[in-house]
């Protein structure tokens, strides 16, 4: 049986875990934290990491940045692997997770679907391939009340353009009156309704346009991508991993 900490128990996702683990024989939730400590399931909620009553095999992390201040250092005092999948982390907050992957299994990605990371791979042969005849556009649509713009994976997927080709990052146009550089790399946001998430690569070339796109239909598939990245840590030494690394484990 493979205990399992859920950091952000009362939020959608943390929820979505859960109920999804509730189904499967050899996981149990054994405890949750949340600054809202209402109870839902067969398992205590406490507002921090520190009043845990029982030691997990591993932690699912769908918060938000402020909480990796107090959840790392105790993973790293109790030696419980990390599934990093909070969003809209700063340079303080990756540098957190290195330093915990020294002791501990790190598990980061922005975002946890199998789909997203097939993607990041086919944009970046296309990249490869097409060169600079082709200008990139990234357009991310998520729902209304997420906080942070542009997405976490649209990042990470611009980075993984950067890789095959020089990019200067372009955010926002209107204040600048001048034609498209052929180095930019355009990335836009877009917030309304219940969307889950759909992300869009774009090369538009000499007369014609190639889309590569991932569209989300529920929370689903990325509370499995994280139960996946849990059950992969659990036989590993420190270090930070990521979908690559569980990606090529399947193959």
């Amino acid at each position: 049986m493979i205990n399992v900490i859920i950091n952000g128990a009362n939020g959608k996702m943390g929820k979505t875990v859960a109920s999804m683990l509730a189904t499967m024989p050899d996981f149990s939730v054994c405890a949750g934290v949340d600054v809202y400590t209402e109870q839902y399931g067969d398992f205590p909620i406490v507002e921090k990491p520190r009043l845990i009553p029982t030691v997990g095999d591993v932690i699912i992390d769908f918060s938000n940045p402020a909480a990796l201040l107090d959840l790392l250092p105790y993973a790293m005092e109790k030696k419980i692997p990390v599934v990093v999948c909070t969003t809209g982390l700063g340079n303080e907050h990756k540098s957190l997770l290195e330093a915990a992957a020294r002791e501990i299994p790190v598990f980061f990605s922005a975002n946890m679907s199998l789909g997203i990371s097939l993607l990041t791979e086919l944009v970046k042969k296309a990249t490869a391939v097409l060169g600079e005849g082709y200008d990139i556009e990234i357009i991310e649509k998520h729902h209304n009340r997420k906080l942070d713009a542009p997405s976490g994976t649209a990042m990470a997927i611009a980075d993984a353009i950067s890789e095959v080709a020089t990019k200067e990052y372009v955010y926002d146009r209107h204040s600048v009156r001048r034609p498209r550089g052929k180095q930019e790399l355009g990335i836009h946001a877009v917030r309304g309704g219940t969307i889950v998430g759909e992300h869009t690569v774009l090369f538009a070339g000499q007369d014609e346009v190639i889309e590569v796109k991932h569209s989300a239909g529920s929370r689903d598939i990325f509370a499995v991508g994280a139960i996946r990245a849990a059950a992969f840590l659990l036989d590993k030494p420190a270090g930070m991993y990521a979908m690559r690394d569980l990606v090529a484990a399947a193959e």
